[in-house]
């Protein structure tokens, strides 16, 4: 069972996504929590260039970063239906294989919501991050 400042997180990613959902261009959504208890959301940046996309997680870390978090106690990130979906709600996602990586690389105490009742410490999804 997530916490009532989980849930709080997850309507922060729903909002913004709301706000800005661009189909192909800003599809998902994040917020994170720093440790302090703020709020920093980010959007996905889509590309014609698959590989010059940036995820919402990236863009929350940056921002929360410029913001003055320093140490990002929770993450998550929703992701609006496709067309050919049912429609509803944004639904949590998982982080990509990058965002993890980036996630264990800067904030490696950080919780991610990964379902509507779980989250996990980000260690336990990268069990064997890279080393340079």
């Amino acid at each position: 069972m997530l916490a009532p400042a989980d849930l709080a997180l997850i309507e922060a990613a729903r909002a913004v996504l709301a706000a800005h959902y661009r189909p192909f261009w800003h599809t998902v959504a994040a917020a994170v929590r720093g440790s302090d208890g703020r709020i920093v959301t980010g959007i996905h940046l889509g590309t014609t260039v698959g590989s010059m996309a940036t995820c919402a997680e990236a863009v929350a870390i940056g921002r929360a970063l410029l913001e003055g978090v320093r140490e990002v106690e929770a993450i998550v990130a929703v992701r609006q239906p496709k067309p050919d979906e049912p429609p509803g709600p944004p639904a949590i996602v998982p982080p990509c294989g990058r965002c993890r990586e980036l996630l264990l690389d800067h904030h490696p105490a950080a919780r991610v919501i990964v379902g509507p009742d779980l989250a996990v410490p980000v260690s336990q999804l990268l069990p064997t991050p890279y080393q340079r």
